[in-house]
């Protein structure tokens, strides 16, 4: 039987390339079908790959942090029987033949072995040596010593029955050394098993994010496995002895060239770098901005948040823009569009996009049929888009087909921006910080929590008038979110 060859596929519409982030098989490893056996980086998301094939790894043809394209080969995969049997059978075949192998006496077996006397009644009852065992050599008798006249002429002496067993070719030799190799091999991999560093995936990904070496983290789980507190502690004992021992400023005395870091540009970074070029100069951006009192918005959260309905549930303002951008959007159709050259698709559907910030770079995952969702309902799925985003497992599938995006800004303090229109869409609102400001109400100066809403728009779809009023609608639902119930 031949090898298999597994060749890249492509694991989301339209993806080309892919980089390699970890294997999780080596050469000579048994793997079946659906066994997971590499982790890989697209434009997307991290994606793991199974096996369509079963058997032994028999090459790993593209080495980690390797970026490839679709349709390149990755690995080799022997079918089972196709190669020699394997450690552990060949083990239990040298171990059958040495149990049921026949005992042999110390010097060459004499024609009284096939008969029958006493001679041939002792060596039936001569106890059994083990074949593992090694025989110790017998004392050499005097040189001078008497042969017994009645043993036959070409019996060896006593002495000289040790160095005549040694002098021939021992067929157990062999066997034995298999086995031997055999033990060797599974003691290695067993070896390597009790060395790897014990760990949860998500100790894993924060740990390969951070750089850091498992194994030079101290563990303290119940276990002997690292927990999510040693990382911490390891990364804060890090990042404290770097600032003590170095800034992230080189020493001038040093070659410029050498105080230049050069990351590669790749994976999402690589992808979000040519979408936001597109987007920027191929649909014409206008921006709107607007002051909005959200002090119902905060006091409707807070008792969304105690609320038994909501018990267990994050919730946020982001929830109460996400439901105002939907019911704004039926109100305006067309912001909810994608412009297709001689023609506009207005969709009578909301994917709604959450912009989120993760570790590997922007991703916009979205909300598919948004519209049809409770509010409920809409914070369960936004908790889960977050939290599978920021542990860069969000599938492709979640990454295609947005219709509208929202991005959260606020989260870091900042009260507005001009955002870049998702490819593919022709509107985007910015979400700025919720803070206190002094605020003008029936003609007293009060303290209100206030935010700033920055839209962007393809001038092309949406004009000025149509831009105002969905931006208006929008701001309308932060200040009373009651008009939801209309």
């Amino acid at each position: 039987m031949t090898e298999k060859t597994f060749k890249l596929p492509d694991v989301g519409e339209g993806l080309t390339e892919a980089e390699i982030v970890q294997w999780r098989v080596k050469e000579g490893d048994t793997v079946a079908v659906n066994d997971v056996i590499v982790e890989i980086e697209t434009a997307k998301s991290l994606v793991e790959l199974p096996s369509p094939f079963a058997g032994t790894v028999s090459g790993i043809l593209v080495e980690e942090g390797a970026t490839v394209e679709v349709g390149t080969p990755i690995f080799q995969v022997s079918p089972a029987g196709a190669g020699g049997k394997t450690p552990a059978k060949a083990s239990g075949k040298v171990k059958e033949a040495a149990d049921t192998e026949p005992a042999v006496a110390d010097g060459p077996p004499s024609s009284s072995l096939t008969g029958t006397g006493p001679k041939a009644d002792a060596v039936r009852r001569r106890p059994r040596r083990s074949r593992a065992t090694a025989v110790p050599a017998a004392p050499e008798a005097p040189a001078e010593a008497p042969r017994p006249a009645d043993a036959p002429a070409e019996a060896p002496r006593p002495a000289d029955a040790p160095r005549a067993a040694a002098s021939r070719p021992d067929p157990r030799g062999a066997a034995v050394a298999a086995a031997g190799a055999a033990g060797a091999a599974v003691q290695d991999r067993f070896n390597q098993l009790i060395q790897r560093v014990l760990a949860k995936p998500p100790v894993r990904k924060a740990a390969k994010d951070l750089g850091i070496n498992l194994a030079d983290v101290p563990a303290t789980g119940a276990g002997g496995e690292v927990t999510k507190q040693d990382l911490i502690s390891y990364q804060a004992q890090r990042e404290s002895e770097v600032d003590s021992a170095d800034t992230f400023w080189s020493s001038s005395s040093k070659p410029q060239d050498s105080r230049i870091e050069r990351v590669p540009v790749k994976g999402v970074r690589k992808a979000t770098a040519k979408a936001m070029v597109d987007s920027a100069f191929s649909a014409p951006h206008v921006s709107i901005f607007v002051d909005v009192d959200a002090s119902r918005t905060m006091e409707f959260v807070k008792r969304l948040k105690a609320s038994r309905d909501f018990e267990g549930i994050k919730v946020s303002p982001l929830l109460i823009l996400a439901k105002a951008v939907i019911w704004a959007a039926a109100r305006n159709p067309s912001v909810n569009a994608t412009w297709a050259g001689d023609e506009i698709h207005v969709k009578h559907f909301m994917n709604l996009g959450i912009a989120a910030a993760t570790p590997r770079g922007l991703m916009v995952p979205n909300i598919k049929d948004a519209q049809d969702l409770s509010l409920k309902e809409l914070a369960v799925a936004l908790n889960e888009l977050a939290t599978t985003a920021r542990a860069g497992k969000t599938p492709p599938a979640d990454m295609r087909g947005g219709t509208l995006t929202i991005t959260n800004i606020g989260a870091l303090g900042i009260d507005t921006g001009t955002p870049i229109i998702n490819p593919g869409e022709v509107a985007i609102v910015a979400f700025g910080t919720i803070k206190q400001k002094p605020w003008v109400l029936d003609g007293e100066v009060i303290p209100r929590w206030i935010t700033t809403l920055g839209g962007s728009f393809d001038h092309r779809v949406v004009d000025g008038d149509l831009s105002a009023r969905f931006m208006a609608d929008v701001a309308a639902i932060l200040e009373e979110p009651a008009l939801l119930l209309d």
